[in-house]
């Protein structure tokens, strides 16, 4: 790196950092994304000219406000919630809401950042939002969600419309409270606006395939990748952080191409099964988890040949390809050595920046297939795309042409990567994600003068 660019990019990260204190995951994001694109910032006038990456650290706006609700016992409860809008150069903004306790600004302003250039990779019209609050819905009774979605909803829908703003689902926020959200809003506008949020029931304008594609999409990014390397899925042992919708869909989509997934894990501990669940055994897990919202460790009571680990997480276990699918900052540097130490291959980010810096630059320079979590985890939000087109075009898609769609998209998304990732017997994904979406939101922002 030379001198002048080593320069503009601490500069960059002394700013950002001045500008956002303690918000270290939106730092985090930004200084990653500068750490890829700056060699083409530097080199490029009209990008210094306009401080094009520096507006991109900027989100166009973001609305706080309380949410005021009674629980079941007749108390009134107060809880803090949030909308950021980032960045609209490309659509509408777009992403998920998020319900849980570590809901912070920090948080949903480095997703909402994530989310533009994830957005931009699916070649879809869609901007980059996100918004949360700090309800944890579990423990909570259903008709307790259900207050809290319609409270919420009472201010939110006063920012959000189908060309302005569209939520979707995210951590805490499955189809039970988007339905909530759904019919509340149409409640307050007196309007059916199916495009207004996605992730909705098949019954009400919904999409075939949206709850599947995070974690299908991800195997199928992962599939592209190690065909691309000269390798295959079949037979590889892969460990899965988390056993939310992503994590389990990945799972079921990894063993239907034959590899053997050998861990699943929550805030408990890691289920692991050394030949990899069966069918049946995923399941059962699906079950527990998505219907019965039990805790992973019932498995190893209920289920032949695993073994639950307390406390643990699979990065310890043995494994050729590992999928975080859990949360952010989810593998760090120690974790990055144990894998190593195991010969992983491959590693596909299915939650959002679930590595952090140093365990992401000690993985690639070890030669691991690193898919980042803006291209490898774009087909939900890919899938909700196509929602907005069928509501907006009033059809519905049979599922074998929305799952044909999924699968060309994340195979553009790829191709994408390794036009824009560099020379090298490893393709650099990481980098080649991210100069291909922040061209595409930098060209944009251009044409649109200063805005």
């Amino acid at each position: 790196m030379s001198a002048a660019l080593a320069r503009a990019r601490r500069d960059f990260v002394a700013e950002v950092e001045r500008r956002n204190p303690h918000e270290p995951e939106f730092v985090q994001a930004a200084c990653e994304l500068a750490e890829s694109v700056m060699p083409l910032v530097q080199d490029n006038a009209e990008y210094r000219a306009a401080r094009i990456l520096e507006r991109m650290a900027e989100p166009d706006r973001v609305i706080s406000f309380r949410v005021c609700w009674e629980d079941d016992a007749g108390e009134v409860r107060v809880n803090r919630a949030w909308r950021v809008q980032f960045n609209r150069a490309l659509g509408p903004y777009k992403g998920g809401m998020r319900f849980s306790a570590g809901v912070t600004p920090s948080v949903l302003k480095f997703l909402g950042f994530e989310q533009t250039f994830k957005n931009a990779l699916t070649g879809l019209p869609m901007g980059g939002g996100k918004g949360g609050a700090d309800f944890d819905p579990h423990g909570a009774s259903e008709r307790e969600v259900m207050r809290f979605c319609k409270a919420l909803m009472a201010e939110l829908y006063r920012h959000i419309a189908p060309h302005v703003d569209v939520p979707a689902g995210d951590v805490g926020v499955g189809s039970r409270e988007i339905g909530y959200l759904f019919g509340e809003y149409s409640r307050l506008t007196n309007r059916f606006e199916g495009g207004v949020l996605t992730g909705k029931g098949l019954t009400f304008g919904g999409s075939a395939v949206r709850e599947e594609a995070t974690g299908y999409g991800v195997v199928c990014m992962l599939i592209n990748a190690l065909e691309h390397h000269g390798r295959g899925l079949e037979g590889q042992r892969v460990a899965i952080s988390g056993a939310g919708n992503v994590a389990l869909h990945a799972a079921e989509k990894a063993c239907a191409e034959g590899a053997r997934v050998v861990t699943l894990s929550d805030s408990d501990g890691t289920a692991w099964c050394a030949d990899g669940f069966d069918a049946e055994q995923l399941a059962w897990i699906k079950a527990l988890k998505l219907e019965r919202r039990g805790r992973i460790s019932e498995a190893a009571d209920h289920l032949r040949r695993v073994e639950f680990h307390r406390g643990e997480q699979p990065w310890r276990l043995p494994c050729d390809i590992a999928l975080p699918a859990a949360l952010e900052n989810d593998i760090d540097e120690d974790d990055a050595r144990c894998l190593l130490d195991h010969e992983l291959v491959a590693l596909a980010e299915g939650a959002n920046m679930p590595v952090t810096a140093g365990a992401s630059k000690r993985l690639r320079e070890a030669g691991v297939v690193f898919l980042p979590a803006k291209a490898a985890n774009a087909g939900g939000v890919a899938v909700s795309g196509l929602e907005q087109s069928q509501n907006a075009t009033r059809v519905s898609w049979s599922r074998d042409t929305v799952e044909r769609r999924l699968h060309e998209i994340m195979r553009d998304i790829h191709d994408d990567c390794v036009a824009n990732g560099g020379a090298g017997a490893v393709t650099d994904y990481f980098r080649g994600a991210n100069v291909a979406a922040f061209e595409r939101v930098a060209r944009a922002m251009l044409a649109y003068g200063l805005v």
